[in-house]
């Protein structure tokens, strides 16, 4: 595994997560995704009333990432308001594993207990990617 400053990265995540748009659920979540590079992307949910348009943060990361020309990720640390790590949705999971399978990530509640998995072995075995195309 590729060693991060956990500590910079849930600072990142947590500041991420105060600027979250919650009005329905109230449950606001940062992320923080840091690339190869050094560079740190973070994120932050952002509800919508039409409930399906809401998008993690995770997702609000990735793509801020890409559009920036990044490709090569090693860590993702979440936050989120409840008092268990939270870890990505299934579609962030899915998301992620396009671009980095073995991606360390590290979640965190507001409990203070912090859980660290490694994507495609504890979070999406099996995962689909594009070496599954023909």
């Amino acid at each position: 595994m590729t060693a991060f400053d956990e500590a910079e990265l849930l600072a990142a995540a947590r500041a991420a997560q105060q600027q979250a748009y919650a009005p329905y659920s109230k449950f606001r979540v940062g992320a923080a995704l840091l690339a190869a590079d050094g560079r740190v992307f973070a994120g932050a949910n952002v509800e919508n009333a039409a409930y399906p348009a809401t998008i993690c943060a995770e997702r609000v990361a990735l793509p801020a990432a890409v559009v920036a020309g990044v490709r090569d990720f090693i860590a993702l640390v979440v936050v989120g308001d409840g008092p268990d790590p939270c870890t990505p949705c299934g579609t962030c999971r899915q998301v992620l594993f396009e671009f980095a399978p073995s991606l360390q990530v590290v979640a965190a509640g507001t409990g203070g207990s912090v859980a660290r998995f490694v994507l495609e072995r504890d979070l999406l075995p099996q995962g689909f990617g594009p070496e599954r195309l023909p």
